[in-house]
Formats: C-alpha cells, structure tokens, sequence
C-alpha cells in the first residue's frame, strides 16, 4: 500500500493514525491491518489501555508456543536479544523463518508493537526486583548524570528495567513534598494541567477548526480529557515540589471535588448507597478481569466523578472487606463483596 491509502485504511481502527509518524503507518500497514481486518470480519474490535488477564494469558501461551517451535532457550533470549550478543544472529534468523510478529501477537486485537512492549515487561527479569536501596537511588543519580535519559543504556548498568529507572530517578532527582498539599503547589498543579491540555488541544485543532469554533472549543472540553493520559512527567516538572503520581492522586482529588460540588460521596447514607450502587453494577456487568470493566460507566453509577475516583474506592472496599483477596480471582471477588458484603451494607442502609 502507498503511505495515504495505509493511513485512510488503518483510521478505521486507529483513528487517531495521522498523528503517528510515516515510518510507524508503514510498519503497521505490514504487521496489523491485515490482523485488523480479519478480526473485523469476526465482529471483534481492536483494543486499547491496558491488557486484561486474558490477553496477558495469551501473550503467554504465544511465547511458549514460539520458543518449543524455534528450540530458542528463554523468553529473556527471544524478547532481549541484544543481551546474548553471542546468540543474536541465531535468534533473528529463527524468528524470522518463523514469523515471530505473527506468531507473538496471535488471536490477540490490538497493535503489534502494545504487543511485543507488553511481552517485554512480562518477560523481564529486571522489571520485578522490589524497592530500591539506597545504594541503588546514588548509582541512580550517578549514572543519570553521566548518560542523561538514556535510560536503555542505565537500565542494563543498573539491571532494572528501562521504565524502573526512569520512573524511579524521576521520583528521586529533587526533594520531594510528602506533607499536605499548600494552596500554592494545588494552584500550580491546575496551571500546569491547564497548560498541557490546551497545548493538546491546539495542536488538535490546529488544522480542523476556525478561529471562531476555536473559541468556542475553550469551553466545550471532553471530560475524558481532564483525566486521561496526561503527561504527568512534564506536569511534575511544572509542580516542581511533588512526584508525577502525587500529582496525579491531587488532580483526581481536585476534580472529583469540582465535578460533586464539594459533596462528601462516600460519608454517610451516601457512601453506602454508592458502594451498594458498585457492588451490584461490577456483579452485574460478569467480567472476569479488572481491565475489562468500563470505569467511567461506573462513574455515572455512583455520582459525576472521574473513573480513578471510582477505581480508588473499590480498591479500598477490596481490601478492608474481602479476606485473602490477593489470593482471588477479579471475579470471585466480586462474588464475595455481592455474597457476603452486599447484605451487610443494604441492612446498614
């Protein structure tokens, strides 16, 4: 296919495809439209955000299958192949006599490359090595300052994963607020959102809207946009005294309490109502798997609230009522706050 036919053709599942570079549209003009037009044909639609149980199942299953066909040693060998320098002209060839991108990302809608960086993260056995100690954080900040982001290069130094370490020394670069949040830093907070959602949004609307329309836009925001996939990273360097997932927990805050009017959802008669409201709405919906849930249906269920408010309280519930819950499945859980909790809240009610 020529560049324009592959984008007209691949924004019917990625609609968002004309703002991802040339050299991407090719390779997946080659690797996922034929994928997404088969799985089209069978009423299944590509997927987005994070895997569920299932699709981590299958990634499984797709990469065992693929080192028994290929006699190929580990996942670690298949998936970090640069690391066995020694082995790498071996392994390429062989994933290449046996279709590895097609092999990888069977029976699984979604695009390749979320694909294969998701194997990635399951079959690294640096990305699960607990907290760092101290030693770790001043090799951190040594090694940072002398090969800046390259984070490729300080995870193989560190033996962490790329994401760990750049995650981690964004935690640690400067000294961090843990106390309450002061007037100041929740102001520069919401300027910094501000800022990045209508830089977003000028760069959306650049070519589409008039100048009139754009006017009006300022007050026409998607809610999703005040909450999804923000750029916490750069918001945190904008806050300057806070880590990005601090950040993120006081925007939640800070909007629930705008969207509610500073109503108090879960005191009270209220909060038993919501958490009833949830317990039978997840018993109701009959998935198995976190990721499968659709949050912002529930958001409506209980109140105007973003979805990580909703997804905070049933984390809370999951923990102080279902006992060993670590050692159940998604479903079950709910099973047993529907059983056994369910009752307890509507006789409280």
């Amino acid at each position: 296919l020529d560049l324009d036919t592959a984008k007209q053709e691949l924004e019917e599942f990625i609609p968002h495809v004309r703002n991802i570079s040339d050299s991407s549209i090719r390779k997946m003009a080659g690797r996922d439209l034929m994928r997404f037009k088969q799985f089209k044909k069978q009423g299944i639609a590509v997927k987005f955000g994070r895997f569920s149980q299932k699709e981590n199942n299958q990634i499984r299953k797709n990469v065992e299958e693929f080192l028994s066909i290929t006699g190929i040693d580990s996942a670690e060998k298949l998936l970090f192949t640069s690391r066995y320098p020694e082995d790498k002209e071996t392994i390429n060839r062989l994933k290449s006599e046996h279709l590895f991108c097609e092999k990888l990302s069977k029976d699984i809608p979604r695009p390749w490359r979320l694909i294969y960086y998701r194997a990635r993260k399951m079959f690294d056995p640096n990305n699960y090595k607990g907290r760092y100690t101290k030693e770790e954080k001043e090799k951190l900040k040594k090694y940072h300052a002398l090969h800046g982001n390259d984070w490729k290069k300080i995870s193989e130094m560190m033996s962490r994963s790329n994401l760990s370490v750049a995650m981690k020394y964004s935690e640690i670069k400067s000294a961090i607020n843990y106390g309450p949040w002061s007037k100041e830093e929740t102001q520069k907070l919401m300027h910094a959102v501000e800022e990045v959602i209508r830089k977003r949004m000028e760069t959306e609307d650049a070519n589409s809207l008039s100048s009139l329309e754009k006017s009006k836009r300022d007050l026409l925001i998607d809610r999703e946009k005040l909450y999804q996939k923000l750029p916490w990273t750069e918001i945190e360097a904008k806050v300057g005294t806070r880590y990005w997932r601090q950040c993120k927990q006081r925007w939640t805050t800070v909007l629930t309490n705008k969207m509610t009017k500073g109503q108090q959802l879960y005191r009270g008669t209220k909060g038993l109502q919501a958490k009833i409201s949830l317990i039978k709405r997840l018993y109701e919906m009959k998935v198995e798997d976190a990721n499968e849930v659709n949050w912002e249906e529930l958001s409506n269920t209980i109140g105007d609230v973003p979805k990580t408010y909703v997804q905070a309280k049933f984390y809370k519930m999951k923990v102080c009522c279902v006992p060993l819950w670590q050692n159940k499945t998604f479903s079950e859980i709910i099973d047993y706050l529907f059983e056994k909790k369910l009752p307890e809240l509507e006789e409280k009610l």
